[in-house]
């Protein structure tokens, strides 16, 4: 079993099941299809806390996202499973992915809060990322129903 750690103004979206999907680096184990994952904020502290009951992994792809200061957006491409995304999917996306500015007011640093979700997904990606590329893999999961 694989253990997700999340910035705690995402646990709504993940208790009210908006958000079912992480994107994460690279790394020896990540979940794999049909296995449970663990989700939590505050992960290796005392405040550590699951989020919801264990989901079930669905899929594992790989993504590529490219962010740049240089388009309004914040998001210049995304690509699931070697499919690009079109330029009218990535705030869909942004959304599902917990961006959404209207879900973040007073939870996430207004700093992070942007017009759009690709625009404040974009300021994350800058923020928590090094570099305008990032390649990884997406996963999936359903059920955690509390």
């Amino acid at each position: 079993m694989v253990a997700y750690g999340f910035k705690k103004f995402f646990a709504p979206q993940i208790v009210d099941l908006s958000k079912t999907h992480t994107i994460r680096g690279h790394r020896r184990r990540h979940a794999h299809v049909g296995e449970p994952v663990q989700l939590f904020t505050g992960m290796r502290t005392r405040h550590c806390v699951k989020i919801i009951p264990d989901p079930t992994c669905i899929a594992v792809a790989p993504i590529v996202i490219m962010s740049s200061e240089l388009v309004s957006d914040g998001i210049a491409y995304i690509e699931i499973d070697g499919r690009p995304l079109h330029r009218d999917e990535i705030e869909p996306f942004a959304i599902s992915d917990g961006f959404d500015p209207a879900r973040l007011v007073g939870l996430a640093p207004p700093s992070l809060i942007g017009e759009t979700a690709s625009e404040t997904m974009g300021r994350f990606w800058r923020s928590e990322h090094n570099g305008n590329r990032f390649e990884g893999v997406i996963i999936k999961w359903c059920g955690g129903e509390q």
